[in-house]
């Protein structure tokens, strides 16, 4: 039985005996920065075994514990197969599993990703979701480019102190200024910042393209179905989870069953379940990723919450259920923690999970690529 795959793709890549080190390394960090995969050695580009004449596993351990920064450990499975002359040639697998400590980059200072079936230099775009997603960088507290002050809701500002018994407007245009740099709402330069703006703003959508949320409710089960509404929501956060929230509590069929001649109603999700799940996605999300909203589809069966960007390093959706908490954003996390959207205890997506139990529904979530999905059955 030939145990080489069929083709190379975004998890598999064939190479042959002559691969130099620095080229092993390469796709190696591509992998790891990505969702892992294999590299079969000894074998070409057709995915002919063409047979390796020695052992290699010392060697690419070697090369990840030294040319692949930080080091990572593979598994090395040396393997048996005929070539395409029926000869029986040696070929080996090394598992690069999806990095715990990304990003990686080699000895020679150069990121790595995996596209379909070929590695490359990563963007800064690509970068910078990387440093994010190790939490070393945080995209919410970069300016945002063209926009100023007058692009914030002051009204919503003032609001926002209040709880703090701080009277924003009284206060002179210098001390304004201060407590707008000192929330991170603004930067040191007065620019708003991604996450400032995102909680504040008038119109957010403005400048930043990829804020909004898409509700589309559909006639079926499948997103191909016929549409019943679909609408874009804009404005702050606080705004869109509301309208969102609104817009689903007005579409959700109520739960009912027949006794005797009357129609009874059975217990559904309380608004809380959606509203967390509303605000997790518009919190969590990453909004580096500029050509994606987050989308809330409503099919006959189950409501889907779409939100851009890969968990982060840490977080398994294992682990979710159980209350683990991360903070991708954390400015966004503290601004809608603070306005009362949310808590820092990571009780929001367990609470769900419980909920649907309850109800004896089943609520899946799932770590897809460049998106996180969470999909409620109704």
């Amino acid at each position: 039985m030939n145990p080489i795959p069929a083709t190379e793709n975004q998890y598999i890549e064939f190479k042959r005996e002559e691969t130099s080190a620095q080229t092993l390394a390469e796709e190696i960090v591509a992998f790891a920065n990505g969702e892992g995969g294999e590299i079969w050695l000894g074998v070409d580009d057709q995915g002919h075994a063409v047979g390796l004449s020695r052992n290699y596993e010392e060697d690419v351990m070697n090369i990840c514990r030294t040319a692949v920064i930080p080091p990572i450990c593979p598994t090395y499975h040396l393997l048996q197969t005929n070539n395409t002359q029926g000869e029986t040639v040696n070929i080996a697998r090394v598992s690069i599993p999806k990095g715990s400590d990304r990003p990686y980059y080699t000895s020679k200072n150069r990121y790595f990703i995996r596209i379909g079936s070929t590695k490359r230099v990563a963007s800064r775009e690509e970068l910078t979701r990387l440093f994010q997603s190790a939490g070393l960088f945080h995209y919410d507290i970069v300016e945002v480019g063209g926009a100023q002050l007058k692009h914030l809701n002051q009204s919503a500002i003032t609001d926002y102190f209040s709880r703090y018994h701080i009277d924003y407007l009284s206060e002179d245009e210098e001390e304004r200024q201060r407590l707008l740099a000192a929330s991170d709402i603004a930067s040191e330069q007065l620019i708003p910042t991604v996450g400032g703006l995102l909680v504040f703003g008038i119109a957010p959508e403005r400048h930043l393209h990829q804020s909004g949320i898409a509700f589309a409710v559909f006639n079926g089960t499948e997103i191909n179905s016929s549409l019943r509404d679909k609408k874009n929501l804009f404005g702050g956060l606080p705004m869109q989870v509301d309208n969102a929230l609104a817009a689903i509590k007005a579409n959700i069929p109520v739960p009912s069953e027949i006794e005797g001649t009357k129609r009874v109603d059975k217990p559904g999700y309380p608004d809380k379940v959606f509203r967390e799940l509303l605000v997790n996605a518009c919190v969590h999300r990453n909004y580096s990723i500029i050509g994606s909203q987050i989308r809330v589809f409503l099919f006959d069966d189950r409501i889907e919450f779409i939100s851009p960007g890969r968990l982060p390093n840490t977080v398994k959706v294992s682990k979710l259920t159980t209350g683990t908490s991360f903070s991708r954003n954390p400015l966004l996390v503290r601004l809608m923690e603070n306005l009362g959207y949310m808590d820092k205890l990571g009780r929001g997506l367990p609470m769900v999970y419980q909920e649907a139990k309850k109800l004896g529904k089943a609520v899946q979530f799932i770590d897809d690529g460049e998106e996180f999905r969470v999909i409620l059955a109704l």
